[in-house]
């Protein structure tokens, strides 16, 4: 698998630079690159797989900005699955996303409270089996 690295200015490169190579906690740093490497690779199959099972474009759940309900729902739906089956945290599945950790916060918030509904718990704990076999033992450590 290849590692990459994307550097757009020299100030990103500085920072870059000098947090691969902290003394006390350069393998932290190296492990924590490749958590996050994880966390977007995880993301990124979580998107395809929930685009796949309701029906929409992957490309509209990756739009940034504003989106229809349908198009936001199955994003917040994502989101939640990737954070509680795959144990991504809301961080990195922001970041994977191309979304604020609060908007992560929200997004598994209100998932929770449609739950009280029982067919959208029974879609929702669907999509959980589908990610857990899917992605079985890849979660986020």
């Amino acid at each position: 698998m290849q590692h990459r690295l994307s550097i757009r200015t020299y100030d990103e490169f500085e920072w870059a630079d000098t947090r691969l190579r902290e003394p006390t906690g350069s393998c932290f740093a190296v492990k924590s690159v490749r958590r996050e490497e994880q966390a977007m690779e995880l993301c990124e199959a979580m998107i395809d797989l929930s685009a796949a099972l309701f029906n929409v474009s992957s490309r509209d759940i990756r739009k940034p900005g504003r989106s229809s309900l349908s198009i936001s729902r199955v994003r917040q739906v994502a989101m939640y699955v990737a954070h509680v089956v795959l144990k991504i945290s809301m961080a990195d599945v922001g970041k994977a996303f191309g979304k604020d950790r609060t908007t992560v916060l929200y997004a598994c918030h209100l998932i929770e409270d449609l739950r009280d509904d029982g067919d959208f718990d029974r879609i929702i704990a669907m999509t959980e089996r589908v990610a857990a076999a899917a992605f079985g033992g890849r979660e986020q450590r």
